[in-house]
């Protein structure tokens, strides 16, 4: 039996665990932190939206993306919430709609009347918009912590709060570290969010808001709790919040649903995403032997299904060559 190491707790550790584990592998998963979360997987929005993430990337996104809602309702089911995404913008931002509208596809364009219907409490708020019935969204949290318990029962080993571990032991590392990893060409991108807590407003949908300097998305969470995100700053800083990000991210919320300015903050968060050039991930073998996934951008959730199937791939099909030829490499060649 192969005896596996994986560095890091994240999405893409976890789901490389889970794709590893399945396969007969005997997995152990270790972490810095003491335990599941606290980590840019744990601020993320978890929506599946390959089509609206085209807007800004490339065409690798939809292809390695399309499937991974498919992925997590397989292996977590009951978790993915299969209602579409809403895009909307105000009329004087009508613009942007159709900016987007240009550089996306599998979508249908609504009117005032449709919005209403997909979402009663945007009644009147907007004329038109776009709505990508194929689509789909999960609470991150409850995504990891369901996912973590799965591989404890599948056999899996965590380690927490664990430095660098004896190697000794284990036939193949593979490192999904994320921003602490130093590749050469991996850089940091901050993303800030909001939990809002309101019960004056009901979404059943992830909606996104257009707006030339300040887009922003809505990501309904039980108990009318709403994640507001994300801001996308070239930085490797990790620290609070800044003041110009949450009147941002507010003004944004409120611009989608007054009740928003009254809504409680519950809670703010910056998670510091790694990426490459491109923005699209990687799976990769180090000349000692490690695998690596990273680069999952803002795609964490989204993507890491794909990357795992090809780390699992390499692993269990001597044939396959990820560092030279993955996936996304071959997509973004073809892009």
């Amino acid at each position: 039996m192969r005896r596996i190491l994986v560095k890091g707790a994240g999405v893409a550790g976890l789901t490389v665990a889970h794709e590893l584990a399945a396969r007969g592998a005997s997995v152990t998963v270790a972490e810095i932190r003491s335990q599941i979360g606290g980590n840019a997987s744990w601020l993320a929005g978890g929506m599946f939206a390959p089509w609206c993430e085209r807007e800004s990337a490339e065409e690798a996104v939809v292809t390695l993306g399309k499937t991974s809602a498919d992925w997590w309702e397989r292996t977590l089911p009951g978790l993915v919430t299969r209602a579409g995404t809403l895009v909307v913008a105000h009329a004087r931002d009508t613009f942007e709609l159709a900016r987007f509208a240009a550089r996306t596809r599998a979508y249908e364009a609504v009117n005032e009347e449709t919005i209403a219907a997909l979402e009663p409490d945007l009644a009147g708020r907007f004329r038109q918009g776009l709505f990508f019935a194929g689509e789909a969204h999960l609470d991150p949290r409850r995504a990891l912590d369901a996912l973590a318990g799965k591989l404890r029962a599948m056999g899996v080993d965590f380690l927490f709060e664990a430095g660098e571990p004896a190697l000794s032991g284990f036939n193949q590392v593979i490192d999904c570290t994320g921003i602490a990893r130093t590749d050469d060409d991996l850089r940091g991108v901050r993303g800030e969010m909001l939990l809002l807590h309101t019960c004056e407003v009901s979404l059943a949908r992830p909606v996104r808001l257009l707006h030339p300097r300040h887009p922003i998305y809505i990501v309904p969470r039980a108990d009318h709790h709403f994640m507001v995100g994300a801001t996308m700053i070239e930085s490797d800083h990790d620290g609070p919040i800044t003041a110009r990000s949450l009147m941002e991210l507010l003004n944004a919320a409120y611009a989608v649903h007054p009740a928003f300015g009254e809504a409680e903050i519950v809670e703010t968060g910056v998670g510091v995403r790694p990426a490459y050039p491109d923005n699209l991930p990687r799976v990769k073998r180090r000349k000692d032997g490690t695998i690596t996934i990273n680069g999952l951008y803002r795609h964490g959730f989204l993507l890491s299904p794909a990357m795992a199937e090809q780390a699992a791939g390499l692993l269990f099909n001597s044939s396959a060559d990820l560092e030279s030829d993955n996936e996304a490499d071959r997509q973004r060649r073809s892009a």
